[in-house]
């Protein structure tokens, strides 16, 4: 069977590590806002490249975060429009309507399958306020364009790099590139905890500020409370884990894009189309998505041949339940991309073997 991701394979390799992380928390008596999470979150700083990293409970939280202290910095307010891709994980738009702001959804461009530049400006109104990307599937969102837009409207430029741990777009990594991004550590992402986990990057310092005040029930000094805040905060155990991983994400990932240059050059399946993105530094292939209008079929073709595969994502965010004001809304290209979207197996431990096991079974497919 090739697995889709060996989560458990992975983490072998730092068991000795993890047990003696394990051990060194425990016998500390201190588990939350500790040691562990400062060398954390002073590392992933120095790694993103920002000034300040604030570690907090899931990547959901972390966009929430972001948003709900823009909110108290007085930048933004209830109701203000935040632009945002709308072929992303539910999560980057929970995190909106969760402070309490209007996502404004707009297409992808199909070539890349992140937000398009050339759409932003026309859905830009006088209550937008930020621009939020998703660095979908591991590949850099960020343009020079979106830049510049943001620069010419006054617009907040927020990252979702919850999919995208270590990609580089012109020497600095995914994360620093904007005012703020939201962090996931997710057990199946690039750098994974044990558990849940996020971090907020920023070189602002009173959004960090604001931000790990809010993520502490919005109290900066104990029993004080200055905001309406959460708990959200990431724990010792946690920040110790990932503080061992981090030392490997660049190996990871070059191992991902190794894998992912194999797929690109020998999949010819003309029932199958291959994203049109690079496998340079600016994409970590947290995913490698495939395209077929038989997706279906070739999933359970797969899974006959022992090949786990798995959808991102069957129902996109404006056709679910929780958002049903959006049902009767129509993005031909998101839906398109939701329909025929199926990812590979793709991670730093998967065996070339098992790699020519998916072409040959894929370039077979009738």
């Amino acid at each position: 069977m090739v697995k889709f991701l060996e989560l458990e394979k992975i983490n072998a390799r730092n068991s000795q590590e993890f047990a003696e992380s394990i051990n060194r928390v425990l016998n500390s008596g201190w588990y939350l806002k500790g040691k562990e999470t400062a060398d954390f979150e002073k590392a992933y700083a120095d790694f993103i490249g920002t000034r300040y990293a604030v570690g907090v409970g899931n990547g959901l939280d972390a966009l929430t975060l972001i948003l709900m202290a823009y909110i108290e910095m007085g930048v933004m307010k209830p109701g203000d429009e935040v632009i945002v891709p709308a072929n992303t994980y539910i999560a980057s738009i929970l995190a909106i309507t969760r402070a309490g702001l209007k996502p404004v959804l707009v297409e992808p461009d199909p070539k890349t399958l992140q937000i398009d530049e050339n759409l932003i400006d026309k859905n830009i109104t006088q209550s937008t306020k930020a621009i939020m990307i998703v660095h979908l599937y591991g590949q850099n969102a960020y343009t020079d364009k979106i830049s510049e837009i943001c620069k010419h409207h006054n617009l907040k430029l927020i990252e979702d790099n919850a999919q995208a741990h270590g990609a580089i777009y012109k020497g600095k990594r995914t994360g620093s590139l904007g005012n703020a991004a939201g962090h996931s550590f997710y057990p199946g992402k690039n750098l994974g905890a044990l558990g849940d986990a996020g971090a907020v990057t920023t070189d602002d310092k009173i959004l960090a500020e604001t931000v790990r005040a809010l993520g502490n029930y919005g109290s900066e000094k104990k029993y004080i409370f200055d905001f309406k805040g959460l708990n959200s905060r990431i724990d010792e155990l946690q920040a110790a884990i990932l503080n061992i991983k981090l030392k490997l994400i660049d190996s990871d990932n070059q191992r991902r894009r190794e894998v992912a240059k194999k797929y690109r050059a020998s999949i010819d399946n003309p029932l199958i189309s291959l994203p049109a993105t690079s496998v340079n530094e600016d994409n970590v292939f947290h995913l490698f998505p495939i395209f077929s209008d038989k997706r279906n079929e070739l999933q359970e073709y797969l899974k006959r041949h022992d090949i786990e595969t798995l959808i991102h994502y069957p129902l996109p965010p404006h056709k679910q339940k929780c958002y049903s004001q959006w049902n009767s809304l129509s993005f031909p290209i998101t839906e398109s991309i939701h329909n025929r979207e199926l990812s590979l197996p793709i991670s730093p431990v998967i065996t070339d073997e098992e790699v020519n096991k998916v072409i040959e079974s894929i370039n077979k497919f009738k």
